[in-house]
């Protein structure tokens, strides 16, 4: 009850920030498809007739805006300007109705769905999956099972969860020891509170120095105040998908070891055989080189790829640089385009 509380307040600061004319500023969309937990969305492009799709997957903590904050810094506009159509898997707030779902209801069940609506919608032209955070272990997960997207780009996606993959990984499991059984629905403050502790130089003290050397660049305090926006707006989430991803993949670490049960089927790097393009951030403790090569190296798939590249100056967190970096959409995401457009 008092993480739920936080909750409310957490989201009032950042009604708070909006009015100050920091909230994000997203592109026109309609929502074409919806499930228990999920919507899609899509978004307008009236010269993408015939074009090739791509299907944002984000990750289920916190809103989908941080992929579309505002014109400077959207990956939606820039999938858009580049001519592809794109289509974006919006997961609503756990309630009572869906707090027994687990990661297959969000890997499998939900991404399949949204596939085959999109592939439907593009006259039979499969899309491909991008995913940040955990939206793309998701996204990796269901291209473990179903082989029917044209591609998976991943954007900071942790894959491995050993002993020594990431400084996150082993602080978040000497915090979190076990969801009880009996939860279910998790505030969206209790994941931040344990993310703060299990890396306070990512989420406090980072933004903290990135705040205060914004103040002499007015479009990267710009940048960082949407930003702060979007990390108070939490999200609560089912208690088993929450105690799944924290058992399964952080501490057991089943989809690198292939031992990952998803609806009746064990899968792992093994059975991946889509192409797969994973950008990593040396600078991010969430998911470094560590939490992705091994798993990418066990894959069969005919083609992996790794771009790495060194952070973001003046974003606070790095794992958002991904998507909130202007440094990355110059640099980043036309290689991102480029390898789209070379399997189109």
């Amino acid at each position: 009850m008092q993480f739920a509380a936080m909750d409310v307040n957490r989201r009032a600061q950042g009604d708070a920030l909006e009015l100050c004319g920091f909230g994000p500023i997203e592109s026109d969309y309609r929502v074409i498809s919806t499930g228990p937990h999920w919507r899609l969305r899509e978004y307008a492009d009236a010269h993408a007739s015939g074009r090739p799709s791509v299907l944002i997957v984000p990750a289920p903590i916190k809103r989908p805006y941080i992929w579309d904050l505002a014109p400077s810094v959207s990956a939606v506009r820039h999938c858009l300007g580049h001519r592809f159509r794109v289509y974006l898997l919006e997961w609503t707030p756990a309630s009572d109705d869906v707090q027994s779902i687990g990661v297959g209801e969000y890997a499998k069940d939900a991404i399949s769905e949204c596939v085959a609506r999109v592939t439907d919608e593009t006259q039979g032209r499969a899309p491909f999956l991008v995913g940040h955070s955990l939206g793309g272990t998701l996204a990796a997960i269901f291209c473990a099972i179903e082989q029917s997207v044209r591609g998976l780009v991943l954007l900071g996606a942790p894959l491995c969860f050993a002993p020594a993959s990431s400084p996150f990984r082993d602080e978040l499991l000497s915090l979190f020891t076990q969801i009880p059984p009996e939860t279910k629905i998790v505030p969206g403050s209790l994941l931040s509170q344990v993310s703060a502790l299990a890396s306070p130089d990512t989420f406090l003290w980072a933004r903290l120095k990135a705040t205060a050397f914004s103040l002499f660049d007015p479009p990267a305090f710009e940048i960082n105040a949407r930003i702060e926006r979007w990390l108070l707006d939490e999200v609560p989430l089912p208690g088993r998908l929450v105690a799944e991803i924290v058992q399964f993949l952080y501490r057991e670490d089943r989809f690198c070891r292939g031992a990952l049960p998803i609806g009746g089927r064990t899968v792992g790097p093994s059975t991946v055989r889509t192409p797969i393009l994973a950008i990593v951030n040396s600078a991010d403790a969430i998911a470094p080189l560590g939490a992705v090569k091994p798993f990418l190296d066990a894959a069969p798939a005919d083609e992996t790829r790794i771009i790495e590249f060194p952070g973001e100056r003046g974003i606070g967190i790095q794992h958002l640089a991904f998507l909130a970096g202007p440094w990355v959409y110059a640099h980043i995401w036309p290689e991102i385009f480029s390898w789209l457009e070379a399997r189109d």
